[in-house]
């Protein structure tokens, strides 16, 4: 992972301590590690990781490390693995919660409603602002990467398994922005505990990318949300102009 200031490793310790993980061990010179507390750790602003960032891998590389991955319990029911689709190369990745039916019938992240909500919500309101963006010139991804049974919320030791490949698609792409989809991204993301309605439309960051937390599609479609609608677009536009302009 990236080298972390302290308040962003703060808050990274304090995603995992809301999660319910009570310690963590680290490896000592001797033969024996010591286990700490995270509360402590949070409490106690510890030293940036030693560890170096991941050098030149590739979203290939990615993929064929996770393989048939059976790490959760999330590929009992799965039909195939959700990596992610769109240019590698893009500075802005869009990251939503997880694959639904459609998703993992094809094996692509948002094709099924939401999906054709957010590439209109990409598209149009790039083109209002006059600037030429389409769906494929950006990236797309989930936290986790097989549908959850019933499209329901991912549990926290799935999203921490998965979310190393996440971290490592971020870390290989390097976009300028990040815009996390409904909640369950942004807290992947930002480590934040709030709901979207207080977080959308803000600035936040994940190591030194800045992310943009707004409504997951899904959220749109249904009939009463038409003022979420219209914020999202404003989020969209605040988005747009920061990558673009």
């Amino acid at each position: 992972m990236l080298p972390m200031d302290a308040e962003q490793l703060r808050r990274y310790l304090e995603f995992y301590r809301d999660l319910g993980f009570r310690d963590l061990y680290r490896p000592a010179t001797g033969s024996a590690g010591d286990r700490s507390s995270v509360r402590d750790l949070v409490a106690g602003a510890p030293q940036q990781p030693e560890e170096p960032a991941p050098q030149g891998e590739s979203l290939l590389n990615i993929l064929e490390d996770i393989g048939d991955c059976r790490r959760c319990r999330l590929h009992e029911g799965r039909t195939h693995i959700v990596f992610g689709v769109g240019n590698e190369a893009s500075p802005l990745v869009f990251v939503g919660e997880g694959p639904g039916a459609d998703e993992d019938a094809q094996g692509i992240p948002f094709v099924g409603r939401a999906g054709q909500l957010l590439t209109q919500m990409i598209e149009n309101t790039a083109k209002k602002e006059g600037i030429d963006l389409r769906r494929e010139q950006v990236y797309i991804c989930n936290v986790v990467k097989c549908r959850p049974p019933g499209n329901r919320t991912p549990e926290p030791d799935e999203m921490e398994i998965c979310g190393q490949f996440l971290s490592r698609q971020l870390l290989a792409i390097r976009p300028k922005a990040i815009c996390a989809l409904g909640g369950t991204a942004a807290r992947a993301l930002t480590g934040h505990k709030e709901g979207v309605t207080k977080m959308r439309g803000k600035w936040f960051q994940w190591c030194d990318i800045p992310v943009m937390v707004t409504y997951h599609p899904s959220y749109l479609l249904r009939a009463y949300n038409q003022e979420a609608k219209r914020e999202a677009w404003e989020d969209l536009k605040k988005l747009i102009h920061f990558v673009y302009d």
